[in-house]
């Protein structure tokens, strides 16, 4: 073989041996960056602390008994003295009691606005008109629409009832608003889980003590992890059917 044949054959091996080098080379940095994103999902996909459950299951609107001091600063026509009545007057068990505490801080126009964006989820079954009304956009006539259809005995005939005045994503806003009690006894982990601020802990401490035979006993049981305070704020969303 001639020098210059030679020379040319071997320059060809080495550009095809690095070549296959930086191919190596990046398959394994594919195959890093593949393990790192899916572990950080799988810890992603944990609730931090039972706040961050109840949050997601809350959905967009803020929610005053759980969000910290920082997200409740950045509600728009929330004022430094609403945030503080807030901080110091919660847990709030109704809207009313939220409505009174910032009163002095925002007129009515201004607090429909600051509902757009924080709010204490309405029980459909028991909240009364002037609560219903609180919510942005609802007047009498929807007031009515909305007690029309009690007892409701989940959401699906919430979302099925009101779908006859409004469009789906009307339904679904309103829907944001309100929630229907879940039976302790007979409830999905979905279910209890969309309980504001109940997370996985929570969600196993509500099952252990099944079948409950009261509120008392659940308030017992569930006070056991929690202040009494917290427990009246949980109760708001359970029943016992047939109690």
């Amino acid at each position: 073989m001639s020098s210059d044949v030679r020379t040319a054959w071997l320059a060809g091996a080495f550009f095809l041996f690095a070549l296959a080098g930086c191919a190596g080379g990046d398959s394994g940095a594919e195959a890093g960056e593949g393990a790192d994103t899916a572990a950080t999902g799988m810890a992603a996909g944990e609730p931090a602390d039972e706040t961050a459950g109840g949050e997601i299951a809350a959905g967009a609107l803020l929610n005053p008994n759980l969000a910290p001091q920082d997200e409740l600063a950045a509600v728009p026509g929330l004022t430094p003295g609403a945030v503080s009545a807030i901080m110091e007057g919660r847990p709030f068990m109704d809207m009313l009691a939220l409505d009174r505490a910032i009163a002095g801080e925002a007129d009515e126009a201004g607090r429909e606005a600051i509902y757009a964006h924080l709010w204490v989820p309405l029980d459909l079954n028991t909240a009364s008109a002037e609560e219903i009304q609180l919510i942005p956009g609802v007047g009498e006539r929807m007031t009515h629409e909305f007690e029309e259809y009690r007892p409701y005995d989940g959401m699906a005939r919430f979302r099925r009832e009101i779908g006859k005045y409004v469009d789906e994503a009307e339904v679904e806003r309103l829907a944001s608003y309100v929630f229907v009690p879940i039976d302790l006894n007979t409830a999905t982990d979905e279910e209890i889980l969309a309980i504001p601020g109940v997370g996985q802990r929570m969600l196993h401490e509500f099952k252990e003590y099944r079948p409950y035979t009261s509120m008392e006993q659940f308030r017992r049981e569930i006070g056991k992890y929690v202040d009494e305070a917290e427990v009246a704020r949980l109760e708001r969303y359970v029943t016992i059917a047939g109690s």
